[in-house]
């Protein structure tokens, strides 16, 4: 009996074994499946899977077919001993790889998964990055990234991320970018680097392309313009009025300039063969320049230097946002005319690949409002890139971040009401990213913490995998973000997907209710906004009287106005109290859902459920903010003095929910800098640089509030 029980316990082990072995088989060239491949082994031997070349029980084979399915496009086909995954190229082929490693991370074994299907909404996936050297704005919340993104580590890790959440496009956006890739072959006296210097940044780009090909995802390189390096403009006696780099200065187009310019674009394209094209940014360092001579500058210059490549490349166009001779004109009809030729006749022009992008920033530097389409960067938008209907070219929208960098963020429904606005023939997909943020060193993490990510990006996981998965494919259901959470959290994250969809209407709803502009315009995250050449606290009568960005909100001051008037509100329209009431409802809810988490031995688990409380507590403070400004605004209006003294009680509950937020970041998170304190008027540089956020430094600013309402007086 013993003897039988051994034979039977040893074939048992043997069959376990044999069962837990898996072998990789494909007839394609290696070098189309090797990041599959590789990405697939390391999750199978994560999971205790092993990986073999010889023949094995369990088989995963990697095929392309281009009739049955479109670029970027898979399907995963099962049996009982085999699982097929079939791209329609090789960036479908990693990302059918990438879903099983998916589903054998969130546990489930190589004999349950189920077949399915994905394929691309928009072949434009783009993250915007700009690189922190000799960056756009000069400030230390920039250059202290410098050192990470340094590290072909680093970029290793967040190509990794791309390829995950399905990112096909990085543009790389820079001053000067061409002097760390090349040394002109006939300005050599442009670079300000030895040759040791120069092989070390040559070294790190050429590992960022290569890495990026392999991973399918597409490089471009978008320069400002018009720019030189310092070194350039004193052997030359050009551009010696912006050595520093300033972005906003009269353009110098010296015969010279255009020579090294197009020269650097060409050698660029020849030296870095994976590089996939170039994106044209009219505006910076173009003062004075109309918007004619400002395509003229791109076409002689950029588009010239494409042509003397010698290779077909592509192109971004972001669309101009001056109409007129300075950096920050308004829109017309007129500008869009002109720039729609421009591109129709790159169209034409056989080294560029079509489709060309034509990029426009939605909602101009705040994405993360409302869906609704209602501005571009310098106001209006006219249909002149839609009529007639484009044929070399796709509009695509940037949706720029400038409003959290700190606080996790997640709202999938935001994110598939965007892409509901746009799903027109002619729109080619978004560019995700900002220009006074880059997600490389952690400096918001208190050291003595101890975390389990290295990067910034990381802390914002959720973010990157919504924008990402959803551009892909929009149908893709919360079930995917939820398993994501309950990886890394087992139960205690049972409730944070929806925690967090509901604590992340805060911004986007602060941001629909207060109108914008430029970057610094507003700060969501932390109630700052531009005032005076500064940027500051919002104090109760800014946000009264600031007008509304979404169409279908109520300004305070509106409301009230028609209320003691007795008129009646449209339909459909959000009132102060209606969004107070929302802010109440979702905020509450969000701390309910995670109030039982226990946290205690699980930091990265902390900080995610502190980012909901905190979102929840400012969502709160702002619904008590609200009512204090209806009260207050009422007051103001007509007089009565029990409406004072309820603003005074609203703004009073309000700052206890601040001061709830403090308590919870105040351990956790340091001072932070941040880019929008580096350019306060009257201010050396020094002293901006010094600048930091946090809410608890704003405690006195949120304090006033209360003060401000005291001295309230009945008619103004």
């Amino acid at each position: 009996m013993k003897k039988l029980c051994l034979i039977l316990l040893l074939f048992a082990s043997h069959s376990i074994g044999f069962s837990q072995s898996v072998q990789l088989i494909s007839s394609l060239d290696a070098s189309k499946t090797a990041y599959a491949k590789r990405m697939l082994e390391k999750t199978l031997s994560i999971k205790g899977y092993a990986v073999k070349n010889s023949t094995s029980k369990f088989k995963i084979d990697f095929k392309i077919d281009a009739n049955k399915y479109e670029p970027e496009a898979f399907g995963i086909l099962t049996d009982k001993t085999t699982i097929s995954i079939v791209g329609g190229d090789t960036r479908g082929l990693i990302y059918g790889s990438l879903a099983v490693c998916e589903n054998i991370k969130n546990g489930v074994g190589l004999d349950k998964i189920k077949a399915f299907e994905e394929k691309a909404k928009y072949p434009y996936r783009t993250i915007k990055f700009d690189l922190p050297y000799d960056t756009y704005r000069h400030s230390y919340a920039l250059d202290l990234h410098q050192e990470t993104c340094k590290d072909i580590k680093y970029w290793e890790a967040f190509l990794d991320m791309m390829a995950e959440n399905r990112f096909n496009i990085l543009s790389l956006w820079n001053l000067h970018p061409y002097v760390y890739m090349i040394r002109s072959k006939n300005f050599p006296e442009a670079s300000p680097f030895s040759d040791a210097e120069m092989k070390e940044w040559q070294t790190l780009f050429h590992g960022i392309l290569r890495m990026a090909k392999e991973r399918e995802i597409e490089t471009y390189l978008v320069p400002f313009n018009i720019f030189v390096s310092p070194e350039f403009s004193k052997a030359h006696n050009v551009a010696m009025d912006n050595l520093e780099h300033h972005f906003f200065v009269k353009g110098d187009t010296s015969s010279i300039i255009k020579k090294y310019t197009r020269e650097s674009v060409a050698q660029v394209l020849q030296e870095y063969p994976e590089l996939t094209g170039f994106g044209l940014t009219l505006g910076e360092g173009m003062g004075g320049m109309t918007p004619q001579q400002r395509e003229d500058w791109m076409k002689e210059t950029i588009i010239e230097g494409m042509k003397m490549s010698g290779r077909k490349s592509k192109l971004i166009h972001r669309i101009p946002f001056s109409s007129n001779v300075g950096s920050l004109g308004p829109t017309s009809i007129e500008t869009e005319r002109l720039t729609r030729r421009a591109i129709d006749e790159e169209g034409t022009m056989d080294f560029i690949e079509k489709p060309i992008w034509a990029d426009f920033k939605y909602n101009w530097s705040h994405a993360h409002s409302t869906p609704t389409l209602v501005k571009v960067h310098g106001g209006k938008l006219f249909d002149t890139y839609f009529v007639p209907k484009p044929q070399t070219y796709k509009v695509t929208w940037t949706a720029r971040n400038e409003d959290f960098f700190c606080l996790r963020w997640g709202v999938p429904d935001f994110i598939r009401s965007h892409i509901k606005e746009n799903s027109q023939e002619y729109v080619g997909g978004y560019t995700i990213g900002s220009e006074t943020y880059i997600p490389a060193k952690d400096y918001f993490t208190k050291s003595d913490i101890k975390v389990d990510w290295k990067y910034a990006f990381e802390r914002q996981w959720l973010f990157y995998k919504l924008w990402g998965r959803l551009l892909y494919n929009p149908e893709t259901p919360d079930a995917v973000f939820q398993a994501e959470f309950t990886r890394r959290y087992g139960k205690d994250g049972q409730n944070l997907l929806t925690a967090s969809s509901l604590a992340g209407k805060t911004p986007l709803r602060l941001a629909s209710s207060f109108d914008f502009t430029w970057d610094f315009s507003l700060y969501s995250e932390g109630f700052l906004s531009l005032k005076d050449k500064t940027v500051s606290y919002i104090d109760i009568i800014r946000q009264i009287e600031q007008p509304v960005t979404e169409p279908s909100y109520v300004s305070i001051a509106d409301f009230v106005k028609i209320k003691t008037s007795g008129e009646s509100f449209e339909t459909g329209k959000v009132t102060p109290p209606m969004l107070a009431e929302m802010l109440e409802n979702d905020c509450k809810k969000a701390l309910e859902l995670v109030k039982d988490i226990n946290t205690k031995n699980n930091n990265t688990l902390m900080f995610e459920v502190a980012d909901v409380r905190t979102w929840a507590n400012l969502g709160l403070y702002y619904a008590a903010k609200i009512k204090g400004g209806i009260e207050l605004q009422t007051y103001r209006t007509i007089g009565d003095l029990q409406y004072q003294q309820q603003a005074i009680k609203h703004l009073e509950v309000a700052l206890k929910y601040w001061d709830e937020v403090i308590a919870i970041t105040k351990p956790i998170y340091n001072d932070m800098p941040l880019v929008h304190f580096t350019e306060q008027a009257g201010n050396t540089k020094e002293q901006n640089e010094a600048l930091r956020f946090h809410w608890h430094i704003l405690r006195p600013a949120v304090a006033n509030d209360i003060e401000i309402a005291k001295k309230a007086v009945f008619g103004k």
